[in-house]
């Protein structure tokens, strides 16, 4: 007889997942390029984000501050909340993650939003949930259609507010209802990601829901606006029993010492904070404009309130030979087949000299 033969494999559920793809960071042929594909800040960094970082070089040999104390004391200082019921991660991605861990698993589902957040499905499948798409309203979040895809089963809902790869804003109100429609075992996750972008008449509530509701989270990053990409800082503001659950599976010494510092004297920037949103406004008003001129070759941009526009080629013009012409010309953007969006570009906004040479090339490819 033969031994029968038995080969490692991944679960299932892990075996599903597509990877997360990053937006490209050199062009096919190397040569030197305006990186307009991850969201970052064209303004670079506070400057006395950049001197806490230097300095924290001094104790290299030290791990991190485990609880990172200061940084969240310095987070709820900011924002007038509870140091105890914030959690901070690597990246946003990892608060994102230990949401669907501590709350999904085998059998249950997380649902989102069409042309959401990437890592939606892959924190899903990571932990052995099953991700649950709902229909989209033209780009948008559309809560009806999240509402109507919640079952028994559902245990996380993520809404990014800005939406990511859309732009797309959901307003306070409709944040509230899709709340209020939601199952008291449900936790609703609203990733505010883009939220530092926004006017501050624009303010979802997300932090007032996850004060006073015991299934809401809010996750933040220190990456766009701040420009602390490098050092992936993220954090998270939720009920205390949430959050202590959160805590249980996170990562120990998961921000650097250099990252915590640049984080605490970042919050304190606001001049650059101000000039960084007002750039954005202003440089984003411009190229929505530039490309609304091109309704009639079919191509539009959806209304953005992020850092980023999501360009449509509906016409003859594609989205992948627009993304090839632009790499050709010294501009790398984010193609998006893999969400759904090959007839999209989701297009940072740069410094003024990259906006307006791209809306150029756009309009030169397009004009063919």
């Amino acid at each position: 007889m033969t031994a029968a033969t038995t080969v490692l494999a991944p679960k299932p559920w892990i075996d599903a997942i597509a990877p997360y793809v990053p937006g490209r960071a050199t062009t096919d042929s190397g040569v030197e390029a305006a990186k307009l594909s991850s969201n970052e800040n064209p303004l670079g960094t506070a400057p006395e984000a950049r001197a806490a970082f230097a300095a924290a070089a001094s104790t290299l040999e030290r791990y991190p501050d485990a609880g990172a104390t200061a940084l969240r004391e310095a987070i709820a200082a900011h924002y007038e909340l509870e140091a105890d019921r914030v959690i901070h991660g690597t990246g946003s991605d990892e608060v994102l993650h230990l949401a669907a861990g501590a709350f999904a698993g085998p059998g249950d589902e997380v649902l989102y939003v069409r042309y959401g957040f990437s890592v939606y499905p892959i924190a899903a499948r990571r932990v052995g949930a099953t991700p649950v798409e709902a229909a989209d309203s033209d780009y948008a979040t559309d809560v009806d259609a999240l509402l109507a895809a919640v079952t028994p089963r559902t245990r996380v809902v993520f809404v990014a507010n800005p939406n990511n790869p859309t732009g797309t804003y959901t307003s306070r109100s409709e944040i509230a209802r899709l709340h209020a429609g939601l199952p008291a075992d449900c936790l609703l996750v609203v990733d505010q990601a883009y939220t530092e972008y926004l006017d501050p008449d624009d303010d979802d509530g997300g932090l007032d829901l996850a004060r006073t509701h015991a299934n809401v989270l809010v996750t933040r990053t220190f990456s766009k606006i701040f420009g602390l990409a490098a050092e992936r800082i993220g954090w998270g503001y939720g009920p205390a029993k949430v959050i202590e659950a959160m805590h249980k599976i996170r990562a120990p010494f998961n921000v650097t010492t250099g990252g915590q510092a640049a984080a605490i004297a970042s919050l304190a920037a606001t001049d650059f904070v101000e000039a960084s949103r007002a750039h954005n406004a202003e440089w984003r008003g411009w190229f929505a404009a530039e490309i609304a001129t091109l309704g009639n070759a079919g191509v539009r941009a959806v209304p953005s309130k992020a850092n980023f526009v999501l360009v449509l080629f509906e016409g003859e013009t594609t989205a992948e030979h627009v993304y090839g012409g632009l790499m050709e010309r010294g501009f790398i953007v984010r193609w998006l087949p893999g969400q759904g969006l090959r007839h999209g570009l989701r297009i940072t906004i740069g410094t003024e000299p990259q906006v307006r040479g791209l809306a150029a090339a756009i309009r030169e490819l397009v004009a063919g």
